[in-house]
């Protein structure tokens, strides 16, 4: 074999190879606009060049601590500015970040710390009894130290020895903070709610993260400065990497603890929001909210939701209140969004449903994603493009994750024949778009969050008067979708819908539990499997 010129004397060196990373997006914004405001909380207004200084202080403060390269720092946080500065802070160091679902109970907590090895825990003081719990049934021992942000006023207690302003202050903010040695390296892990048992580690690497976050910037079309409404959590596949993309635009944080009409109504109408992201409950409260909380505001801002598309009367709602509605798709194993309902021109002369049957199609591929497609899982095959043969929608490309934590066997099912396997059932149309038609994985996702059918059906058959349950997706305008259970009593046993919602409640996360009970003979095969599609279809007649 014939040595190429171009092979020869043109290797990597430090001059003309970096790792890809999100890191450097801060470093430059703070460089280049110093003093533009990065974030905004309540009263609070702080700088790029103060965001980059606290990063630099919480990395370097870690590091006294004793914390480096792949060493897990958990975070329960909600939409505040320690969160944000725990994406750059925690990964400066070398160490990765593990946002935690703030919606879980303390059993799940307690798991995902001692799965990933949790070394420090920074907790927000609202969620100190759920973190109580947690840390008296997990053998982690982390450092604990507890966030007490001035925004909030409710309940809650300190845990640990020190808090989160001290621990800031006491580092350096000229730490020469790290890139990763490699862009393969680990920089967060998501735990993906568990079909079958425990949850599963998601481990996202340096590279997907800086791809995902520039495709973010690309995919909705956000110039210089936008400003961004943080209504999706932040635990949440990393906020869909968007704590990443907002430096990369030198944009503005606008960080809401919780998701209120009146709260977004006035960001959009005070901070000139341009941009937001969530679910189908976001959008249902925007267009819900009394006239006493609404406010004008000039902008056309850009919502981007994923999960259920939106019903017809719902994007109509939302165009005529001043919002473009974006549909994207991802999983929490493709960094957030990976498929966006890319729109085009020709379409907007349509008349109104069928712009809406366009709209629920989850679209094409992100720029970052290299593939795309529907396949047979039996011959890893691509199925015609008519829009009506159901395939399993696979992915393949760089912002898809490193694998799942200790967990060799699903990580191998999950890259069988060189492509991820989604779980999700679809279809593909003539013109490349794919649409989901259903879950294989029997996932509910409810207001964006991602509800196992199998956790629900295993709390219902602990019951005492239940013999048979299956736990469905019911439509829901509010919510996208909520846990419909269908219940078979034992024979002369007694339950009400109340007793079986307070029961779920005792086992579950309040998310979690059914918003509706059906009593009712669960239909079964000749071989006494349960027809979930029965139930699927009486579930959307209810």
């Amino acid at each position: 074999m014939t040595t190429s010129a171009y092979d020869t004397d043109l290797d990597r060196n430090p001059a003309n190879h970096q790792p890809l990373s999100p890191l450097p997006f801060l470093e430059r914004a703070a460089s280049v606009y110093p003093d533009h405001i990065a974030i905004i909380h309540g009263p609070m207004r702080r700088s790029y060049a103060d965001f980059y200084a606290r990063a630099r202080r919480l990395a370097s403060a870690l590091a006294r601590h004793g914390i480096g390269k792949n060493d897990t720092v958990a975070a329960m946080l909600p939409n505040t500015p320690a969160m944000l500065e725990c994406h750059y802070g925690v990964p400066m160091c070398g160490a990765v970040l593990n946002t935690l679902n703030t919606r879980l109970d303390a059993a799940i907590i307690a798991f995902s710390l001692d799965h990933g090895e949790a070394k420090v825990l920074i907790t927000d003081r609202e969620f100190s009894k759920t973190i109580k719990e947690a840390l008296a049934l997990c053998k982690a021992k982390p450092l604990v130290i507890d966030y007490d942000d001035p925004v909030y006023d409710g309940p809650g207690e300190r845990l640990g020895s020190l808090e989160y302003e001290e621990f800031v202050a006491a580092g350096d903010p000229d730490y020469a903070w790290v890139m990763p040695t490699d862009e393969w390296d680990a920089i967060a892990l998501n735990y993906t709610s568990g079909t079958t048992g425990d949850p599963k580690g998601v481990v996202y690497h340096h590279r997907g993260a800086n791809l995902l976050a520039t495709s973010n910037i690309l995919t909705g079309q956000m110039g210089r400065h936008p400003v961004y409404l943080w209504t999706l959590p932040m635990f949440h596949c990393n906020g869909w990497c968007f704590p990443w993309s907002i430096s990369l635009v030198a944009g503005t944080h606008v960080c809401l603890r919780q998701v209120r009409a009146k709260a977004m109504y006035d960001a959009l109408a005070d901070h000139g929001v341009t941009h937001l992201c969530g679910a189908p409950i976001v959008m249902s409260a925007l267009l819900n909210a009394p006239a006493e909380e609404r406010r004008d505001f000039p902008q056309t801002v850009s919502f981007f939701t994923a999960a259920a598309p939106p019903p017809e009367a719902v994007l109509a709602g939302m165009k005529q209140a001043g919002f473009e509605v974006t549909h994207l798709y991802g999983l929490t194993e493709c960094y957030g969004p990976a498929v966006v309902n890319d729109w085009n021109r020709d379409w907007d002369a349509l008349p109104a449903p069928e712009q809406a049957v366009l709209k629920a199609r989850q679209g094409v591929r992100y720029p970052a994603l290299e593939g795309l497609d529907v396949l047979d899982p039996e011959t890893m095959q691509p199925v015609p493009r008519d829009g009506a043969t159901l395939g399993e929608v696979m992915m393949r490309g760089n912002v898809v994750m490193k694998g799942y934590l200790k967990n060799a066997k699903s990580t191998q099912a999950a890259f069988a024949g060189g492509w991820f396997h989604t779980g999700d059932l679809g279809v593909r149309y003539p013109d490349g778009y794919i649409q989901l038609k259903d879950r294989s994985k029997d996932i509910i996702i409810s207001g964006g969050e991602n509800i196992s059918s199998i956790e629900v059906e295993d709390a219902l058959y602990k019951h005492p008067a239940i013999q048979a349950a299956a736990v469905v997706a019911r439509p829901d305008e509010k919510w996208g979708e909520t846990p419909c259970a269908f219940v078979e009593l034992k024979p002369g046993k007694t339950a009400t819908e109340a007793e079986i919602v307070a029961w779920c409640r005792q086992h579950l996360a309040a998310f979690k539990c059914p918003k509706t009970v059906i009593f009712t003979e669960v239909p079964k095969t000749s071989t006494g499997k349960i027809q979930k599609f029965r139930l699927r279809e009486m579930a959307k007649a209810l």
